[in-house]
């Protein structure tokens, strides 16, 4: 808790990756943790493969919203545009792509 209070206080721009796995729900945790009462102040950024359950979508969401954080997603459009998909074109491709 103190590094992550320690680089708060020295980034220009942070955020906290947030992939909805259970290491990403430690690390929010100990944010949470270490900037109790406020909310951690940066945002979590999720970077959607588009591969997910529908309910690993709701559960991030709620987990957002639970800790008070703003929730950043991003998609790789030229994945998208090219529909690239791990049962199609191979795990290695889908994750050099998105």
């Amino acid at each position: 808790m103190h590094i992550m209070r320690e680089v708060m206080a020295q980034a220009e721009n942070p955020v906290m990756l947030y992939s909805v796995g259970k290491d990403s729900a430690v690390m929010l945790h100990l944010a949470r943790k270490a900037f109790y009462p406020s909310p951690p102040p940066f945002p979590l950024l999720h970077v959607d493969t588009r591969w997910k359950f529908q309910e690993m979508y709701q559960f991030r969401d709620k987990m957002a919203a639970e800790a008070g954080m703003d929730l950043i997603t991003h998609t790789n459009p030229d994945a998208i545009e090219r529909d690239i998909s791990p049962l199609v074109h191979g795990s290695a491709l889908h994750t050099d792509i998105t």
